[in-house]
């Protein structure tokens, strides 16, 4: 990574990837593959679409619908994951692995998050699942959260760490575990003090903010997101995970387009949508902790080493220029609108260069 001394400072890093990405289907494709290529080399993305992706078939199939609305200049790859469900059959993670291009298995509880309907409702029911995934070396991706309703909603990562996943690392050792957008102290603790092959990936606006700027002077429906926004001690914990220098976190925005309407609702979804402006946003947290030494391994280096794949060769530039983040976004035939929409970001987003 360079961090040019000048006036006019510009930051050079190693392409990013995304760990953590929300596409949609269909139309929406043509405005969100772009937005993210343009920064990312590659992205993990996200299975549950309507109907879920459950088998490497159906994701094979999303990957070609992605690739078909790559910008032309673009090598951007698609890296597929498959919904895991109660009735995962076991033989589909072989399957899986043998295609080459599905990388990771999903867990949401059931009604956990979007479209976490299909989810699973109990770890005993894909015990054989997970003991495949551990033969075949397959990454579980996991979205973090009880569903338990006299669980209170801003406590409920903090109770699925000692409840669910600490037996789940504990039960099975040779299985390598992502633990999604952490939001929490004790979250980044236990990845941190946790045995090897368990990582996590840290959203920007955990990074950036705490629940009082959803909440305080007025309701934002753009910053409701799921794992919800925690308190700031939690901010500063993630902020120190984040800008470490482990290589147990990495970048993974979840960045999660809704509909202008359908956020602005009176029952509003949850997601924040970030792809636009995501390398703006991590250059700005990791300059406010001191840290923007450390940004190329967090956004290029880490996520690469936990899947086992090389890093990128491309490199990109950030310059030191006020960037404004886009008030909508195209999203079918429909609008979103990007998280922070409207305001500026310290720096801008410059170029990709080939590898020198």
């Amino acid at each position: 990574m360079r961090l040019e001394p000048e006036m006019t400072q510009t930051l050079t890093l190693r392409q990013p990837d995304d760990w953590h990405l929300h596409l949609r289907d269909g139309a929406a494709l043509a405005s969100l593959v772009p937005a993210t290529a343009a920064q990312m080399g590659r992205a993990i993305v996200m299975p549950n679409l309507k109907p879920p992706v459950t088998t490497t078939e159906m994701a094979l199939a999303y990957r070609a619908r992605i690739l078909a609305h790559r910008p032309a200049d673009s090598t951007f790859e698609p890296l597929m994951t498959l919904y895991l469900t109660d009735s995962t059959p076991p033989e589909e993670v072989a399957v899986a692995r043998n295609s080459g291009c599905v990388h990771a298995f999903k867990l949401y509880p059931a009604g956990a998050t979007t479209n976490s309907d299909s989810g699973v409702t109990d770890l005993r029911k894909v015990r054989h699942v997970l003991e495949a995934m551990e033969r075949e070396d397959m990454v579980l991706c996991i979205h973090g959260e009880v569903t338990d309703a006299d669980v209170d909603v801003f406590d409920r990562e903090r109770v699925f760490v000692d409840r669910t996943l600490a037996p789940l690392v504990a039960e099975h050792p040779g299985l390598r575990i992502v633990v999604e957008h952490i939001t929490t102290k004790e979250a980044a603790q236990f990845v941190t003090d946790a045995r090897d092959g368990v990582g996590a990936t840290v959203t920007p606006q955990h990074l950036l903010v705490n629940r009082n700027a959803m909440l305080v002077g007025g309701i934002r429906p753009h910053y409701y997101c799921l794992p919800i926004l925690k308190r700031e001690e939690d901010r500063c914990a993630l902020v120190t995970a984040a800008t470490s220098g482990s290589t147990k976190f990495f970048l993974g925005t979840d960045s999660a387009p809704h509909a202008l309407h359908t956020k602005e609702a009176e029952c509003g979804c949850a997601g924040c949508f970030t792809a636009v402006s995501a390398l703006e946003l991590y250059a700005e947290a990791f300059e406010a902790a001191g840290a923007l030494q450390r940004l190329e391994g967090f956004a290029s280096l880490h996520g690469p080493a936990f899947y086992r794949l090389p890093v990128n060769e491309a490199r990109v530039t950030l310059v030191r220029r006020p960037f404004e983040i886009p008030s909508e976004w195209a999203l079918a035939d429909t609008v979103v609108r990007p998280w922070r929409g409207g305001t500026h970001t310290a720096w801008s987003f410059l170029r990709s260069e080939a590898a020198q």
